[in-house]
């Protein structure tokens, strides 16, 4: 059966889809938060319980599935349906995560930096750098601005909301799926099905990253909305100018493959059908879609072709092992496995259909961008290929679903009048292998899960109560910095320690490493300037004079705070730091570099110092 209704009624449904599921993880994030449940790394009562809720949550919205195929239509099934998806979010990662406040993988190196990012929205509404003063970000804005936002409302700090923000955001964009696909085949278990699969892979590939996974979830519906809107429909290329404009400002890769699949469907059906319509629509996406971007990338491209920059990007200077091996999921002995083989045989079947036509444009986009990514070394660089595993998963099960919902009328031909039986039967065989799938979502991201039980957080605590590392003296270090005058939305800090700058909203004097430097904040100049500082503070800079007027003589802000590793106990004994040096085509592709400052170039009145744990604290006086 299929669904008719109009425009209006689609986007009232997907605009009430994701405020509901917005509401519903945000309290059962509130809930979980007053439960006293065991650390995740601990303890299996957490695992256990999501798997229960998990499966429940599948036997749930399959039997109302089934009810409705039955034709009992119901407004408790439509709400179901939209809000199964949302509710697998918290149950495989609200349940886990539920006894810490981090996030996945706690703030570690690449969390560390997005949590920076966090902070620094949630103390700013305007276009700012995570890491670098007076400079527009590089990274897009979209996911953290919102993030901060919720901060705000919340009266929470950037790091503590991480958790809350990302289920939530989570929650909605999954719940989102169901109309949508709903509006893009007609069938409500159709749409359910695709919307659950996209949620589950998603959640196990990439849930780190959560402003990737919202990209990455609607990447197939683009794809067939795409042919939608190049054969002539304007709701589609709307809709599709709409996605790639607001992605564009969430997470750029996904952004860009969809867009370079749109521009070679829209070739490729211009050629065959000899017809300016795909171009004139794929003109109108474009125009619409850059449009949204420069909200958030607008400040930094100004300031990138008209400021007086030495801008240098490495952030795609990273080749891991499963960058090096294109993904053939349908080789997999899995359920996904069997699921992607069904999408393959499927997609060569119904190639000219025009949704499959863009389903399989999409694939072959992402096969050759990770070919090109095995490639680009050879000119210094790669297009993070290893990244794109996750949209052909989606891709192919997306294909492998839809092929199984034409089994109908295979199933009335071969089984007769015991059809609705078979196709019970197909139904519970297809919720308990997503049910075999889901619950196994913990599992796979117990690394992760962990990591948020062990890591420091923002109030010197550990979740899993073990004694915490040297980040519970950062309230310390923070009351003594601040005891000076110096506020964190207006200080520079020239630290190696990510997690205090992740937890805390200062300016940093450089990044830490160079991947995630704004080109604009020249990282590796500032790398040179910090060594020839610390090498001549055991020369000519040795005079604190010298080594005030070295500072103020620099080309940018110079730091207002110095957090070093040291001994102030010791004279001997040097300040200590690291800068970090990009040594790519090498994996791991990064090299630390210790500094050492001569302790004399800040024995001066113009310095407070302070030994707070294993940190000096260096601040200068007002």
């Amino acid at each position: 059966m299929t669904d008719t209704r109009g425009v209006g009624a689609h986007v009232a449904r997907v605009a009430a889809s994701a405020l509901g599921a917005a509401v519903l993880a945000l309290l059962s994030w509130f809930i979980l938060r007053s439960a006293s449940l065991p650390a995740f790394n601990t303890s299996m009562v957490t695992r256990g319980l999501a798997t229960a809720f998990s499966m429940l949550l599948i036997v749930a919205t399959a039997a109302a599935l089934w009810a409705w195929i039955r034709g009992a239509r119901a407004l408790l099934t439509e709400v179901i349906a939209a809000l199964a998806p949302a509710g697998l979010v918290v149950t495989s990662l609200g349940i886990p995560l539920s006894a810490t406040r981090l996030y996945l993988d706690g703030v570690q190196v690449d969390q560390g930096f997005r949590t920076q990012f966090l902070s620094r929205m949630t103390e700013t509404m305007s276009n700012q750098d995570m890491n670098y003063v007076g400079l527009p970000t590089f990274y897009p804005i979209g996911w953290f601005w919102l993030g901060g936002r919720m901060a705000g409302a919340l009266g929470m700090d950037g790091w503590e909301v991480y958790q809350p923000w990302a289920l939530v955001s989570l929650a909605a964009a999954a719940a989102a799926l169901t109309p949508v696909w709903r509006a893009l085949t007609g069938s409500l278990p159709l749409a359910t099905a695709i919307a659950l699969a996209t949620t589950a892979i998603v959640l196990t590939e990439t849930p780190d990253e959560p402003y990737a996974a919202i990209v990455a979830m609607f990447v197939p519906a683009a794809a067939v909305a795409a042919s939608k809107a190049l054969a002539g429909s304007w709701t589609a290329t709307a809709a599709l100018a709409l996605y790639l404009g607001v992605s564009a400002t969430f997470y750029t890769l996904f952004t860009a493959l969809t867009a370079l699949s749109v521009v070679a469907l829209a070739l490729g059906l211009a050629l065959a059908r000899r017809s300016w319509v795909p171009l004139v629509h794929l003109v109108a996406v474009g125009v619409a879609s850059l449009s949204i971007a420069l909200l958030s990338w607008g400040p930094y491209l100004y300031n990138l072709a008209f400021g007086d920059y030495q801008a240098r990007s490495t952030a795609n200077h990273f080749l891991p092992v499963h960058g090096t091996q294109f993904p053939l999921p349908f080789f997999t002995f899995s359920v996904l496995g069997v699921l992607s083989l069904i999408g393959l045989f499927y997609l060569c079947a119904a190639i000219r259909r025009p949704a499959v036509t863009g389903l399989a444009v999409t694939i072959a986009v992402c096969y050759a961008w990770v070919f090109a990514s095995m490639v680009t070394p050879l000119l210094g660089t790669t297009l993070l290929g290893f990244r794109v595993e996750v949209l052909i998963l989606l891709l192919f099960a997306t294909a492998g679903l839809v092929a199984l919902s034409h089994t109908g009328p295979l199933l009335e031909r071969a089984f007769g009048s015991l059809a609705p039986a078979a196709t019970a039967a197909g139904v519970i065989l297809l919720a308990a292998a997503g049910g075999l799938y889901i619950q196994q979502i913990p599992e796979k991201n117990q690394a992760h899960i962990d990591q948020a039980y062990a890591d420091t957080d923002g109030n010197g605590e550990r979740a899993d109560r073990f004694p915490a590392d040297a980040g519970r003296y950062y309230g310390e270090v923070r009351s003594f910095i601040s005891a000076h005058g110096f506020e964190p939305t207006n200080t520079v800090v020239l630290t190696d320690e990510i997690n205090f700058m992740a937890m805390n909203p200062y300016y940093g004097f450089n990044a830490f490493t160079s991947h995630y430097a704004n080109p604009l904040g020249e990282y590796d100049r500032r790398v040179e300037a910090l060594t020839t500082l610390a090498e001549g503070s055991y020369d000519a800079l040795e005079d604190p004079q010298e080594m005030l007027a070295a500072l103020d003589s620099l080309p940018w802000r110079a730091p207002d705070v110095f957090l070093f590793r040291g001994n102030l106990d010791d004279e001997s004994e040097p300040y200590k730091t690291h800068v970090g040096h990009d040594i790519f085509p090498n994996e791991p592709n990064m090299v630390y570099e210790r500094l050492f400052f001569n302790p004399a170039s800040f024995d001066s009145p113009e310095w407070d110092k302070a030994q707070i744990g294993p940190f000096v604290v260096v601040v200068r006086s007002r």
